[in-house]
């Protein structure tokens, strides 16, 4: 497996602050609602969030931002220590805090303060600092949120978008990209008050809208962030643009949920995605972090640096693992090659999915598919065997192993339900000891007889020899 490479964060930190509680009256001197607090949260915003968010899976991210001596800082500091790398610019002013108050999950009015800006002497900027960061990057994230962090190193970003991936997070406050930039991702509203018009919300609308914002951009690409409808990338020009549905319906807090596209686009760039590919990562891991609770979910900021096997789209198994048994659920995992996913595996995977709350699929890498199965297999590589394996409604996570058994990775795991076909029995598997250690069952389910990949290959490399007999003849 592939380590995931290093990656920049270049932009505006922010103090984000949840203060949650219900509301059943209003207050008796005004029409307004009285909030009684439940409880109240604190963590990294911004440019802060994003870098956490592509740090996870272990990616090595620094940071690039202006931060201060007040307590906000301090406590950026504090809960990015561990994550990433910090590179800080002076801070003139303090760092802005953000405070939601929300009632039964729901925001009901937003407090804004501080607002310190990027300032100092000009010898005091860590400028060889920020160009070694840059140029040791596989890609580049520039976070804008319109305190002129970007601005102060526009000249760094502009070099490094000529040899580097480079994808800018626009802010209406903030400055235009800088020219070269690989994908920029307005949202839907900053796309429509930056090319204002009548031209609605249609899908041709926005196509029209991210195509003239990259040509005056100069951007390679411009993916405009639909919510629900997913992201359409355009590029300059009149050409077809892409649209990246979203996988399912997501609901949950989104705040955040611009930060995680960003922060996984920019991560599929330096992994070495093409853009289409970056976005298709990206759009899925946004609706997943929605679904999870958004930026609001303690469990982000509970682990560090959670462990992520490389080169598996979607969903985290270890962190689906952990909530759904913090919530009492049930985990269920299986495993194999799946070297070619036939009605065999489906039914299978669509039947283990029902014993619990969440299925996670561990799966053989392909050292581990050679050793098993001899030369010539796998057919299909590990990143695509979980790519479709990650598409199926039935499974919630992939895992990927290299070793003969899943044993050390469902150590870390530890699954309430491991299941294999019937062309096994429970003795013969080596997890239903380790299965044993914190009360796990290993059992199996019925298995569709006279499928399996080997037969498969069998007849397709039957069929060729028969159509080049027959192209010969």
């Amino acid at each position: 497996m592939t380590a995931p490479k290093p990656l920049a964060v270049v932009g505006d930190v922010l103090l984000d602050e949840d203060i949650e509680g219900v509301s059943t009256r209003l207050a008796p001197d005004a029409p307004a609602p009285v909030v009684d607090v439940t409880g109240d949260r604190r963590h990294p915003g911004g440019a802060g969030l994003a870098a956490a968010l592509a740090a996870r899976g272990g990616r090595d991210v620094i940071l690039v931002t202006a931060l201060g001596d007040d307590a906000a800082s301090e406590a950026v500091r504090r809960d990015l220590r561990g994550r990433v790398r910090l590179l800080e610019i002076p801070l003139n002013g303090t760092l802005p805090v953000k405070t939601r108050v929300l009632a039964g999950g729901r925001p009901v009015v937003r407090i804004d303060r501080g607002g310190g800006t990027p300032g100092g002497p000009e010898d005091t900027l860590p400028v060889d600092a920020v160009r070694d960061a840059l140029a040791g990057a596989h890609a580049v994230l520039v976070a804008d949120y319109g305190r002129r962090t970007a601005d102060a190193l526009r000249p760094h970003l502009h070099y490094a978008a000529r040899h580097t991936p480079l994808v800018w997070d626009p802010h209406p406050r903030g400055d235009a990209p800088v020219p070269g930039a690989r994908i920029v991702t307005p949202n839907a509203a900053e796309a429509r008050a930056l090319c204002p018009g009548d031209g609605g919300t249609s899908l041709g609308a926005y196509a029209e809208r991210g195509a003239q914002l990259a040509e005056r951009w100069r951007a390679a690409g411009v993916a405009v962030t639909l919510g629900e409808r997913g992201v359409l990338l355009a590029r300059p020009g009149t050409g077809t643009p892409m649209l990246v549905p979203a996988p399912y319906q997501a609901t949950g807090d989104p705040c955040g949920a611009g930060d995680c596209l960003a922060a996984a686009t920019a991560a599929g760039l330096a992994d070495g995605l093409l853009p289409e590919e970056a976005l298709q990562r990206a759009v899925a891991e946004a609706a997943a972090f929605v679904a999870a609770g958004g930026a609001g979910n303690p469990d982000l900021w509970r682990t560090r640096v959670p462990a992520r096997p490389a080169d598996v789209p979607g969903t985290d198994a270890f962190e689906l693992a952990e909530r759904v048994r913090a919530r009492g659920g049930t985990v269920v995992a299986t495993g194999g090659c799946f070297d070619l996913v036939h009605a065999g595996h489906v039914g299978l995977l669509e039947s283990a999915r029902r014993v619990g709350d969440c299925l996670i699929v561990c799966l053989n890498s392909d050292a581990s598919v050679t050793r098993r199965k001899g030369p010539g297999r796998p057919l299909n590589p590990a990143a695509d065997r979980a790519r479709v394996l990650a598409a199926l409604g039935s499974v919630d996570a992939v895992a990927v192993f290299d070793e003969d058994t899943p044993e050390q990775l469902l150590t870390r795991l530890r699954p309430d339900v491991w299941v294999k076909g019937g062309d096994y029995s429970v003795q013969d598997l080596p997890e239903a000891r380790v299965l044993r250690d914190w009360g796990g069952q290993a059992v199996v389910l019925p298995y569709l007889d006279g499928r399996s990949t080997t037969l498969l290959a069998r007849r397709a490399a039957k069929a060729a020899a028969g159509a080049l007999r027959a192209a010969g003849s």
